[in-house]
């Protein structure tokens, strides 16, 4: 048979009609690389400023708050809360609502007069190290510009000197900045969100693809009776990965596990069925299994992004914040790394618990609300 330009032009135009007939894959052609280049452009910042700070001041006075003043000038630091309790500002530091505490420790006036040089000491939630070493730098500068007004009359010969006060940067639950810590808990909540979503995405289209989907819809069950028996042997899947995740984290990538590891299997079951909601939700959307695997490719890329997993989450725009917030890796992965590194107990992570929680109720209530009783 000879090579045929219009056979070719044949089975080009069909494929061509083809991808216009499919609006979902054709929508993923187009949406997919929109995404990335607005998150890589605009939501991805490896530079984060106007980071979260509370301030300790046990020795309120001028030199106080020309520091303080310091810091609001910086691009780097959002002061949210002062107080004069350090436990208090250590307890948001410990509830992940800061990222930094600076105390200033009594008789700092007096010995700064004296010509001594005190500490100032800043603490530093370093779970995730990426997001804090621009700031630490900053914070380290203030020793010399943040008095330079100050020191006049007797005091002039101290701005002219060595600095007037030491800058002291206590680096908490990772004080060896170890990425392993950071990374190794993040990994476990983007294995589980691409593989759950995925298996259970492609529950219902399985079916319609190998035409078992009539005896499905035959059978005396309620679309939630379904849902819970299509997804229930993945929470036990789930379960399996996350204990082999978190054997290797622990005896081979050396991460601390300092929190209950009972609250965290709890965290973790929530999490498993938020995603599987997800997936199930796809599932009752895709009409095929290429489609179920665009969608999850869908999901996965802000889960990745906008979690905080691969960038400093409070580096990012508020709007990308905002769509970060909806996501349940972004919520499991301080969960992890809170128990693991923190020893974070259930008080601690209750205010992530409950995002999650109504994640799941709304993915769950759509996913019944779509689903349908007859093939058309």
């Amino acid at each position: 048979m000879k090579f045929s330009l219009m056979r070719i032009w044949a089975i080009l135009v069909k494929e061509v009609l083809q991808i216009r007939r499919d609006r979902l894959t054709l929508a993923m052609i187009i949406g997919v690389p929109l995404m990335q280049l607005t998150l890589f452009g605009f939501a991805i910042n490896f530079n984060p400023k106007a980071l979260p700070t509370a301030v300790s001041i046990a020795d309120p006075g001028i030199f106080s708050r020309s520091i303080i003043a310091a810091m609001r000038n910086s691009s780097y630091f959002d002061l949210i809360a002062e107080t004069r309790s350090p436990a208090e500002a250590r307890k948001l530091l410990q509830d992940g609502k800061v990222l930094f505490v600076v105390e200033v420790p009594e008789n700092f006036s007096r010995d700064l007069v004296k010509g001594a040089q005190p500490d100032l000491l800043m603490e530093v939630d370093a779970t995730d190290p990426a997001s804090s070493g621009f700031a630490i730098q900053a914070f380290n500068a203030l020793a010399v510009t943040a008095l330079r007004d100050d020191l006049v009359g007797p005091l002039a010969n101290r701005a002219q000197g060595k600095a007037p006060f030491n800058p002291v940067v206590h680096l908490l639950y990772n004080p060896e900045s170890n990425t392993q810590y950071s990374i190794v808990p993040g990994l476990l909540a983007i294995i589980l969100t691409m593989t759950l979503v995925l298996m259970t995405c492609m529950a219902l289209t399985r079916e319609r693809e190998r035409g078992t989907y009539e005896n499905l819809l035959a059978m005396p069950a309620t679309p939630l009776e379904i849902m819970v028996g299509k997804i229930a042997p993945y929470v036990v899947v789930g379960l399996v990965q996350s204990t082999i995740v978190l054997a290797l984290a622990k005896y081979v990538f050396g991460v601390p596990v300092i929190g209950s590891l009972t609250l965290l299997a709890g965290a973790l079951t929530l999490f498993i069925i938020a995603n599987l909601a997800v997936g199930y939700t796809f599932s009752t959307i895709a009409q095929s299994q290429l489609q179920a695997m665009q969608m999850t490719v869908f999901f996965l890329l802000p889960a990745i992004l906008l979690s905080g997993f691969a960038f400093p989450f409070a580096g990012m725009p508020r709007w990308a914040q905002w769509i970060g917030e909806v996501l349940p890796a972004t919520h499991f992965l301080r969960i992890a790394r809170g128990i693991l590194l923190k020893g974070n107990d259930f008080a601690n992570i209750l205010g992530e618990l409950w995002p999650l929680a109504l994640f799941t109720f709304v993915a769950g209530t759509i996913a019944l609300l779509r689903f349908r009783r007859t093939l058309d």
